[in-house]
């Protein structure tokens, strides 16, 4: 399945405010500066469709994009990041309430990918969130990204060490995929995930 098209569609704070639940839906979510913006770029070939900075928490609405692709019409949905970001208190707990309600009330929703710094050790922030998204039913993939910024073998050994933490926890494991932005390692797979899951 390969996206012959992708256009920004608009921007909301609110669950009451997103586009109509007439096609599937595929969130993306993970900590500030886990690469998300890159990633949907590679995913659907055009450099500057999710807006890439370096400074983490640039994204502070629910942005969907309109997908056209060989298994049809659908959403990509960029969620703002959890974690490290410059802002208010407030303004964090606003975040986490317009997140929360999006993923549990969003009929079309079919899967949440989370987004993993696969150059790090597992992070309870991370586990912490995949923990809630079980609690709650909701269903989720792991995308660990960065794969090119470490040697094979550390990419391995963190991914191995996120789910044996998860497995704590969970009966099983969600699916997982392990990306590279720059190298578009993994685009195949994840989008033949997101095509296999569009019903």
């Amino acid at each position: 399945m390969l996206p012959t098209n992708a256009t920004f569609l608009k921007s909301s704070t609110l669950l009451e405010q997103c586009p109509d639940t007439d096609r599937p839906e595929f969130a993306f979510i993970g900590r500030s500066n886990v690469g998300k913006s890159s990633l949907i770029n590679m995913l659907v070939n055009k450099k500057n469709l999710a807006k890439t900075s370096g400074t983490p928490g640039k994204t502070r609405l629910i942005n969907h994009f309109d997908i056209s692709s060989s298994k049809g019409a659908w959403y990509l949905v960029d969620l703002p990041g959890y974690g490290y970001a410059k802002i208010s208190r407030s303004e964090r707990e606003k975040w986490e309430v317009m997140i929360e309600a999006y993923l549990s009330e969003r009929a079309n929703l079919v899967c949440t990918f989370v987004l993993i710094d696969v150059r790090h050790e597992p992070q309870k922030i991370d586990l912490e969130f995949c923990l809630k998204l079980g609690q709650d039913g909701i269903p989720f993939a792991l995308v660990f990204t960065k794969a090119d910024k470490e040697k094979p073998g550390a990419v391995e050994r963190n991914v191995n060490a996120f789910c044996d933490k998860l497995l704590e926890q969970f009966a099983e494991l969600p699916n997982i995929f392990v990306t590279s932005a720059t190298e578009r390692t993994g685009r195949e797979r994840l989008l033949g995930f997101i095509g296999q899951s569009i019903p």
